[in-house]
């Protein structure tokens, strides 16, 4: 292994309240890539030295080496950017699918998102920039709300507002320069997920992909009736079952060439060695994390 994130899901899976558990005991880490050291005589698909990443989730890999079959694994260019190549499985492939699959947006169209700020978050806005899409992004306000503010903008988010500036949003001027999205991404729940539903489009459609509130979203009838909008789920995992891992190629490919154009990067990351995994962990979980944790093997 050569280096391996900490996404939320990964703590989640620890905590034991995620909707796949492996057998115990298990090694934490469900995204990394790592470097083919030697394989067996049969194996076609890979060779030593390729960069890969894991097909599937609870291979763990948080670790400095391990086994697995060629079938697990997905090759990847070793040109693009370490954190790049080890955060590209996960919330890449999550913003992208929820961007082609639930609504037919079109160059000009705009998204709303809450938790923008998130690895999700960052994807959505450089993968929606590159497909021509607007994007209004929610974030909690915090001390550093400028500089988080000139960081989104610079990965290409046209709007950056917080939480309480939603709620006070002055609608009718705000939707004179920008289309009422048709899609809304929702990581959070609660208030937070009530607010992006009241700012949809007419049938448009809001998807769950997470709940760090640990609250439900709440709609109110009218918003069904005379709005007629749809609640949606999303979980990268059943898409990868539903699918099959040639199709996850596919998409694993269609990321790399926005790398290659400059039009992906990785999320804001710091580099952490594996033996500080105390201290790491606990950062990754403290509120307000702008930097995504990512061991370095």
């Amino acid at each position: 292994m050569l280096a391996a994130p900490i996404n939320p899901s990964d703590i989640n899976m620890i905590q034991g309240n995620y909707g796949f558990l492996p057998k115990l005991p298990a090694i934490g880490g469900n995204e990394g890539v790592g470097q083919v050291v030697a394989v067996g005589s049969s194996v076609t698909r890979v060779k030593p030295g390729d960069w890969v990443i894991l097909a599937h989730s609870g291979l763990g890999t948080w670790r400095t080496e391990a086994v697995f079959s060629e079938e697990a694994l997905i090759r990847v260019p070793s040109d693009i950017p370490l954190q790049t190549a080890a955060t590209l499985s996960v919330n890449p492939c999550t913003a992208y699918r929820m961007l082609m699959d639930f609504e037919q947006l079109q160059p000009g169209d705009s998204v709303i998102q809450n938790a923008s700020n998130s690895g999700v978050g960052q994807a959505v806005i450089q993968i929606a920039a590159a497909l021509g899409l607007r994007t209004i992004n929610v974030v909690r306000d915090r001390p550093d709300i400028h500089r988080l503010t000139d960081r989104l903008k610079n990965l290409g988010a046209e709007y950056v507002i917080t939480e309480e500036e939603l709620r006070k949003l002055e609608l009718k001027n705000f939707f004179k320069d920008v289309p009422r999205p048709r899609l809304a991404l929702n990581c959070v729940g609660g208030k937070s997920s009530t607010e992006l539903l009241r700012h949809l489009a007419p049938g448009g459609t809001m998807v769950t992909y997470g709940g760090m509130a640990k609250q439900p979203v709440i709609a109110s009838v009218s918003l069904f009736i005379f709005k007629d909008v749809k609640l949606r789920g999303f979980w990268l995992s059943q898409w990868k079952n539903d699918h099959g891992t040639d199709h996850f190629k596919e998409l694993i490919l269609t990321l790399c060439h926005l790398v290659h154009q400059g039009k992906l990067t990785a999320p804001t990351c710091s580099e952490v060695p594996l033996q500080d995994y105390n201290h790491a962990l606990e950062t990754a979980m403290h509120p307000f994390t702008s930097s995504k944790q990512i061991f370095i093997m």
